[in-house]
């Protein structure tokens, strides 16, 4: 399980890597130092991934939350991301009209 400590010590490399926090959460360190939080799931056989943000505008704590949701999800046979997409059609279209 991930600290806050260990995140801000965490380094950027030569190639993107990977800080592993709990099922399934990690957080990726680009080579310009940007940490983006990921989530990976399998979902009817196959893997995906959705994002929840950058670290420090996304703290451990909210990125935890926002996997737990995603998990939630899961669980219920819905993907995560594909209902993001939507909402965010949805948001589009009530705007328009």
């Amino acid at each position: 399980m991930l600290t806050v400590k260990e995140i801000d010590a965490a380094k950027p490399r030569e190639k993107p890597w990977k800080l592993h926090d709990e099922r399934g959460l990690y957080l990726e360190i680009k080579p310009t130092g940007s940490r983006l939080w990921r989530f990976k799931y399998s979902l009817n056989g196959r893997e995906n991934r959705i994002s929840f943000g950058a670290y420090p505008d996304v703290p451990l704590k909210l990125a935890r939350e926002r996997r737990e949701l995603a998990r939630q999800s899961v669980a219920a046979g819905i993907d995560p991301s594909a209902a993001r997409k939507q909402a965010k059609l949805e948001r589009f279209v009530a705007a328009r009209d």
